[in-house]
């Protein structure tokens, strides 16, 4: 910008100086026609502009891909793995459910053998197991339960730290693609505590239900025991019991 602005100076003055000097004059067997001279200056300044207009569409042009190559880089964070292996923990602890699993044929298998009514040919030590058993699967039920719970409980600390590491992220992102893959991690750590949620109620949905079960199948066989209670002999008559000597 500077040479083309010397170069209008230049042919500014060459344009004064043609009203003083002759179209044409020879000089030494050369002639020198000022008017044609200036014309080629400004030839060659218009020359120049564009060479300059087409070296600040570059410079745009290159600034342009410079910000496009930002917006394309991918997030360095990546969170998924610690948020798989936590996923993964709880999943394990549902998996290791005591007696009864989290599977519809081995539930309707345990109710149509433990709960549903007492056989009148079981003997009094088959109703005494089966009750110990629902006892055990009910007992065993809230132990899962807890279990659950504190594996979710471990999981905060975890989420915390994913979640302070993904928000830097976000924040120090250099383009959009960045800034949304940050938002996409945070959406993944909010699915994880959200997955964690639903292992906590399903846990303790199971406890609740097994234990009910358990004290439903209980009255049931505390009418059979006492039908059969009464049904020995002549029943129960009171009588009165010497205790001590007169």
């Amino acid at each position: 910008m500077k040479c083309v602005r010397l170069l209008h100076r230049g042919i500014a003055a060459l344009a004064l100086a043609t009203v003083a000097v002759p179209a044409c004059a020879q000089f030494g067997g050369i002639v020198y026609d000022p008017t044609n001279y200036a014309q080629n200056v400004l030839t060659a300044a218009r020359a120049l502009q564009q060479v300059n207009n087409q070296i600040q569409q570059l410079q745009n042009q290159a600034t342009q891909l410079v910000n496009e190559a930002r917006n394309l880089a991918t997030l360095p964070t990546s969170s998924l793995a610690q948020l798989q292996s936590q996923v993964q923990r709880t999943q394990q602890l549902l998996q290791n459910a005591q007696k009864i699993a989290y599977d519809v044929q081995s539930i309707d298998q345990a109710f149509a053998t433990k709960y549903r009514g007492v056989a009148m040919s079981s003997s009094d030590q088959a109703l005494v197991d089966g009750a110990r058993d629902r006892w055990e699967t009910s007992v065993g039920a809230f132990e899962d339960a807890l279990k659950t719970q504190a594996g979710a409980v471990g999981n905060i600390e975890g989420a915390r730290a994913t979640m302070a590491s993904l928000v830097g992220a976000s924040q120090s992102a250099t383009g959009a693609l960045q800034a949304a893959q940050a938002g996409n991690q945070l959406l993944a750590l909010q699915s994880q505590q959200l997955s964690d949620l639903a292992a906590l109620l399903a846990s303790a949905g199971r406890a609740q239900a097994l234990d009910a079960a358990q004290r439903a199948a209980a009255q049931d066989q505390a009418r059979e025991q006492l039908r059969r209670f009464l049904a020995r002999g002549a029943g129960y008559r009171p009588a009165s019991v010497k205790m001590f000597h007169d």
